[in-house]
């Protein structure tokens, strides 16, 4: 009997578990470092070093409007490089995201100051900034269809969550390291930086992410593109305008997305800058903010918030589990219910913790919560497209929430904060928020059971696809 002949065909390549995971996660967490580094300079270092004509209160403020603008830059990033994800593949597009992010990141770092080149120097750290949002638009979205297109079968709420952990991650490599350089250069008596922080040490968190995009790019170009994505291709399904498209065939995905995601936003930013901003006011004092706050030093409460974090960071895989085994809809609108119930607490309990265990309860709680309602969403929003347009449509999603819920939630805070110290407005604008958010997921349908290989409607004209 002769033998049977040899195939000549191989199975097609697939991107090992860890790979995937280190992949995804690599992004995020500089994402993530690169917030927490530039919301820190800009409350510490930026006001006096780019805005040094106004007045405290207005040079805090200017310094915020550049953290803004990243946000608002975020949906140009999400066009651009959602149009290049669903075009030609996630792969060449999570590099050049990463790419744009990392340099922006350095560049910002490497700055000269209003006392060197004048008005410049603000219009320069806008222009980085808002290269950096762009840059982030187009990394969370990646980053989530990279986990959830090769998760393995019933996996992709724990998979989704892993992009998800670069945020305490990523709080955590920051501060740590602003918390090192405090150490070496100690601020004043009256909590404001030294001369060589002014001068220098503000930049080094900047210049050291350079070393977390290598390893990014590193890990990024040993990718393959994941199968389903790859069934696109095959079956000439490419969107020639996948954003013409998702607003033709998926708007309804794209509403409920963005709005089931504003909750998530204002807590993370509430917990994390206003927080940060309110429990270092008060008998230490900052000349930035007239209001009363705790008055911890900022090494005392970055210790304190950086116990709560670590309880962000357990909590965001376990939202995915739960997720996996339950249901999104089931996971995430008790957690949002929480959400609400939690913001109608700021006063009575956080303004009123002058004790360090009462404080890091608080915080233990809100971040907690933070955890299950991020994880989640790792899954979520990419589930509610179809392949091929899911990398715009969530991206979209994803980053229109962040103009909605995050972009202006520092400066709301500020307004909403009493010069006595009452914080009920601040908590029950995170209430509202919440409620927002949980008539968004009572309209969403449950996707758990969503299969990612079904790559695009039936109804697409041909006229939209192009060939692989």
């Amino acid at each position: 009997m002769s033998a049977a002949p040899a195939s000549t065909t191989s199975a097609p390549k697939t991107n090992p578990r860890s790979r995937v995971v280190v992949a995804s996660l690599v992004g995020t967490t500089i994402e993530f470092y690169d917030f927490y580094v530039y919301a820190t300079a800009a409350v510490l270092v930026f006001p006096t070093l780019f805005f040094p004509n106004e007045d405290p209160t207005a040079s805090q403020l200017s310094s915020f409007v550049t953290f803004a603008l990243a946000f608002f830059a975020r949906p140009v990033g999400s066009i651009l490089f959602g149009h290049f994800g669903d075009r030609i593949g996630r792969k060449t597009t999570l590099v050049a995201s990463l790419l744009v992010m990392g340099i922006a990141t350095f560049l910002i770092g490497c700055l000269p100051t209003f006392g060197s080149v004048g008005v410049l120097a603000p219009v320069l750290l806008g222009v980085l900034r808002f290269a950096q949002g762009v840059g982030l638009g187009g990394e969370w979205s990646g980053a989530a269809l990279l986990a959830t297109e090769n998760a393995p079968e019933g996996k992709r709420g724990v998979f989704g969550s892993m992009p998800q952990l670069g945020a305490p991650i990523g709080f955590l490599l920051a501060n740590g390291l602003f918390i090192i350089i405090n150490a070496a250069l100690p601020a004043g008596a009256d909590g404001s930086p030294n001369a060589d922080f002014q001068a220098w040490g503000w930049r080094i968190p900047f210049l050291v992410s350079s070393v977390f995009v290598l390893i990014g790019l590193y890990v990024r170009f040993r990718l393959v593109e994941s199968t389903v994505f790859r069934g696109v291709q095959e079956s000439g399904s490419v969107a020639k305008i996948p954003l013409g498209r998702v607003f033709r065939t998926s708007w309804r995905a794209v509403l409920v997305g963005t709005f089931g995601m504003v909750a998530t936003y204002v807590l993370f930013y509430f917990m994390t800058t206003f927080t940060l901003n309110y429990g270092t006011t008060g008998t230490v004092g900052s000349k930035l903010v007239p209001q009363i706050g705790l008055g911890y030093s900022r090494g005392e409460f970055l210790s304190l918030l950086m116990i709560g974090v670590v309880f962000f960071g357990i909590c965001t895989p376990i939202a995915g589990m739960l997720a996996d085994r339950f249901g999104r809809r089931r996971t995430l609108i008790p957690t949002t219910i929480g959400i609400a119930l939690f913001g109608l607490t700021f006063q009575f309990w956080f303004a009123a913790a002058h004790g360090p265990i009462t404080v890091v309860t608080f915080l233990i709680v809100g971040l907690s919560l933070m955890g299950l309602t991020f994880g989640p969403m790792g899954a979520l929003l990419p589930e509610l497209f179809p392949t091929d347009v899911r990398y715009t449509g969530s991206a979209l999603a994803y980053n229109v929430a962040s103009i909605l819920g995050a972009s202006l939630a520092p400066s709301i805070a500020l307004k909403l904060w009493q010069p006595d110290g009452n914080i009920f407005l601040v908590g029950l604008y995170l209430t509202i928020a919440a409620v927002v958010t949980l008539v968004a997921l009572l309209l969403v349908r449950e996707t758990r059971g969503t299969d990612l290989a079904d790559a695009a409607d039936d109804d697409q004209p041909a006229a939209e696809r192009v060939a692989p």
